[in-house]
């Protein structure tokens, strides 16, 4: 999702690779850990083999195949054919995006309408955690005199979640209509049009951001 939010908002793709890359390789190490902590912490007894089969299957093999994809696409066509190959992926990314939204809603429809309290709940601390975070990541970027196509992947991935990962595990532990994945559901029901929100914010935001590295350049010349 980090890479349809960076495109939209015109961000560096290689800087947001890299984040992307971090943010995977440190999830592939810390999200199963994480997740037997806290619901060990719950009394939640969780098999190990299905968390680390969560983590292979929705990190590492999407990240083996894409490195293999580009590989061979680069082998054949050269950096021409990848940005290509990438941007007729764009439309794609995008539908598969929705499709997921659909899908989702559709698993869990009945249960969220017949609780809004309890999704109001799940949904107030998402709502400020990806606004106080992106906010953080954008105005820092802007103070540290980062460039706007830097700034904007950064606000993103820090606001961001790997919802995605938890719907899996969740679907997989517990099934298609326990608590948890309800929760789940509801947390990237939420952060998308949060998280396109921001989007909108850092690209209205664009002449302003910028205009801080105008003076700060004028200051150098002076």
């Amino acid at each position: 999702m980090v890479f349809v939010w960076s495109r939209l908002s015109g961000g560096d793709p290689l800087f947001t690779l890299s984040q992307v890359a971090l943010n995977d390789t440190i999830m592939v190490f810390a999200f199963a850990p994480i997740v037997g902590l806290l619901l060990g912490i719950s009394a939640i007894s969780v098999p190990w083999a299905t968390l680390f089969t969560s983590v292979v299957l929705y990190i590492v093999l999407p990240v083996i195949a894409a490195q293999l994809i580009r590989r061979a696409t680069l082998a054949r066509g050269g950096e021409g054919a990848l940005q290509r190959l990438l941007r007729r992926l764009q439309p794609l990314s995008t539908l598969a995006l929705l499709a997921t939204l659909v899908l989702l809603f559709a698993f869990q429809g009945d249960a969220i309408l017949a609780q809004p309290l309890v999704i109001a709940m799940l949904a107030v601390p998402i709502l400020i955690q990806v606004f106080f975070n992106s906010g953080l990541a954008y105005l820092a970027n802007r103070a540290l005199g980062e460039k706007h196509s830097i700034a904007c992947p950064s606000a993103l991935i820090g606001a961001s979640n790997f919802f995605e990962l938890a719907v899996a595990a969740a679907i997989s532990l517990f099934g298609f209509d326990s608590g948890a994945a309800l929760a789940t559901v509801v947390g990237v029901l939420v952060e998308v049009p949060a998280m396109l929100a921001v989007v909108r914010i850092v690209n209205a935001s664009a002449a302003w951001y910028c205009a801080a590295q105008t003076r700060r350049a004028a200051i150098q010349e002076n």
